[in-house]
């Protein structure tokens, strides 16, 4: 009922055990609150937190237009829904290094069990889209820095995003991977690889966990969790899978009604009124309070 009853101080302490496993962890990204208790439900590792997504939920692309606010607000929500650990993107920590330091401990203060910060400039675009450029190592090396010298709880993953390969050779994503790690990250995101062979390589550059970012439409092909474990990947993430997933089925039922007058062909792909109820746990608002949930749902709604 309500929120987690699982602190943030768990959560982050989960993360790490998970990411110390062996065993690959899987992180869908979540566009709301609900669909973050959808994927406990499903049995997820954990739930990650795209900037993309939170900037599509307001109608702009992701070019760097969300603020710190907007974003420790938004992923506060989703991750109090969930006794699942949460990531959430942190694009290049909102500013200079001391806006960095005060992204991570808004961070932690909205309960998020870690972060990504990248090293591109601003404004950033898409990791999977030409064009990017990254900022120099000593920038990219003192934003990492800032963050983990801000946070409290030692356990807050701060993960370090290069960019650099979009941009540069694969030796030149290896040896920035080391310098983040060098600056402190404890994790390793590198964006837009291009084969296994590639996430093979950062692999054997840097000892700490390793990202893939498994997003439809980009660079990377979409592969498997045995293939990304196989290849030394520690934690894969399906940033926009959800929120396009949904979007599609929404445009679809549109255009439905449009056609139809009538949504009635659509209501055989909608989650029911029942599963609705079940995942906002409404029963269990009855069990606090029996005036709250005194009826029955209909089967079949």
């Amino acid at each position: 009922m309500l929120y987690s009853a699982t602190t943030p101080e768990s959560k982050r302490a989960a993360l790490r055990a998970g990411l110390a496993s062996g065993t690959l962890q899987q992180f869908p990204g979540a566009f709301n609150p609900l669909s973050a208790r959808l994927i406990e439900d499903k049995g997820f590792d954990g739930v990650y937190i795209s900037g993309a997504v939170l900037a599509a939920e307001l109608g702009l692309p992701d070019i760097g237009l969300t603020t710190l606010t907007e974003v420790a607000q938004r992923a506060g929500q989703i991750a109090r829904m969930t006794d699942l650990p949460s990531i959430v993107d942190a694009d290049t920590g909102f500013g200079e290094p001391m806006n960095v330091a005060r992204t991570v401990q808004e961070l932690e203060n909205a309960g998020l069990a870690g972060c990504h910060i990248e090293d591109q400039f601003n404004p950033k675009r898409c990791g999977h889209l030409d064009g990017k450029q990254v900022v120099d190592l000593d920038t990219a090396a003192k934003r990492i820095r800032a963050a983990v010298d801000a946070r409290r709880d030692p356990n807050f993953l701060v993960m370090a995003r290069t960019d650099i390969r979009g941009t540069d050779s694969l030796r030149a994503a290896q040896d920035r991977a080391r310098a983040l790690v060098d600056a402190g990250a404890d994790a390793i995101f590198p964006e837009a690889m291009r084969d296994l062979e590639e996430f093979r390589a950062i692999r054997a550059a840097v000892d700490v966990p390793i990202l893939a970012n498994m997003t439809e439409f980009g660079k990377s092909e979409l592969f498997t969790t045995n293939q990304l474990h196989d290849a030394g990947v520690n934690i894969v993430i399906y940033p926009v899978t959800l929120l396009r997933s949904a979007m599609g089925a929404a445009e679809r039922t549109l255009d439905s009604i449009r056609a139809n007058g009538t949504q009635q062909q659509a209501v055989p792909e909608m989650q029911t009124r029942a599963r609705l109820y079940e995942l906002v746990d409404y029963e269990g608002y009855n069990r606090f309070d029996t005036s709250v949930f005194n009826f029955q749902v209909p089967d079949g709604r």
